[in-house]
């Protein structure tokens, strides 16, 4: 019975969570180690699960699982970056009909955003990363964090403003 519950609300969002872990963590190897322990988290918490917005409860457990994580297992002074080009594979793939010279560029602006956008500090990163990648709602993303709708806002306005300040765009 729990096992079937597991199936249907824990592993159909596997992506998501791996996807969060990766822009949290900085690379796939951490993530893989966050998304397992969130998942030995989620399903002995499974019993507990209300019904809702599965996909958002899953965040939720792997963003918590993730600071865990890392203030276990990093130095404060540490920040890594290490493989975000390996998120390459959540961008979709240049249309095939585009010139070589227009498929480099595209990935030469999929990087430069990657990268600005691993440069966010931490707060605006994962709200932009929330809402902007993975899609939650304000309100979700704002019950996830703990905090009001109006500072999802203004931190997703103030990540937004930064990103485009850093690739080169209007402020």
């Amino acid at each position: 019975m729990l096992a079937a519950r597991f199936a249907e609300v824990v592993l159909p969002h596997l992506s998501d969570a791996l996807s969060l872990a990766r822009w949290l963590t900085g690379n796939a190897a951490d993530a893989e180690d966050v998304v397992q322990e969130a998942c030995l988290k989620a399903h002995a918490g499974i019993a507990g699960f209300a019904g809702g917005n599965s996909r958002a409860w899953l965040l939720t457990i792997v963003r918590n699982a993730s600071y865990t994580w890392m203030a276990r297992n990093r130095p404060r002074a540490v920040v890594a970056v290490g493989d975000l080009a390996d998120l390459d594979d959540v961008s979709p793939p240049p249309d095939s009909s585009d010139s070589p010279e227009a498929a480099l560029i595209a990935k030469a602006n999929s990087a430069a955003v990657e990268a600005a956008i691993a440069r966010l500090p931490d707060v605006f990163r994962e709200t932009l990363v929330l809402r902007d990648i993975n899609g939650l709602s304000y309100r979700e993303i704002a019950a996830m964090l703990g905090v009001p709708q109006g500072t999802v806002m203004s931190r997703l306005a103030r990540a937004r403003s930064l990103l485009m300040t850093d690739i080169g765009g209007a402020p």
